[in-house]
Parts: C-alpha cells; structure tokens; sequence
C-alpha cells in the first residue's frame, strides 16, 4: 500500500513540474487518502494485537511446502 502512496505522490510532483495542476492536486489526494488509509489500518492491527494478545500470521506460500528438497 505505501508503494501506491509514494507512485501517486511522484506523479503528483512530475505533474506540477509540467504544469498540470489539477492533476497533481488528484494525485496529492489520492497519495493522501492511501496514506491516512494506511495509518487507519495500522493502528486497527495494533489495537486488535494488543487487546486479544495474538499476532495476525501472514499467509503461507504454498510453493515453498512442495518445493523438492536437495541435498
């Protein structure tokens, strides 16, 4: 989600730098919006952490359990 965050905040830039404005301002707030999105959801995972004391695990790769073993 930050890699959105900081592609929407270069475009915004590259945008103002040619001279469209109303475009870079679209893209400040979309790059905005995922920002204060990602800081809403970090703060629910932590919040949800702390209160039932158990880690959220990431999902496992399936590839990795079926790969051939060498040696």
């Amino acid at each position: 989600m930050l890699n959105y965050v900081i592609t929407f905040f270069i475009l915004a830039i590259i945008a103002g730098f040619m001279g469209f404005g109303g475009l870079a301002g679209q893209f400040a707030q979309i790059a905005q919006f995922l920002a204060v999105l990602f800081v809403v959801l970090f703060v629910a995972t932590l919040v949800y952490n702390i209160i039932t004391g158990r880690r959220t695990s990431p999902p496992r790769c399936k590839i990795l359990l079926y790969w051939p073993l060498r040696g």
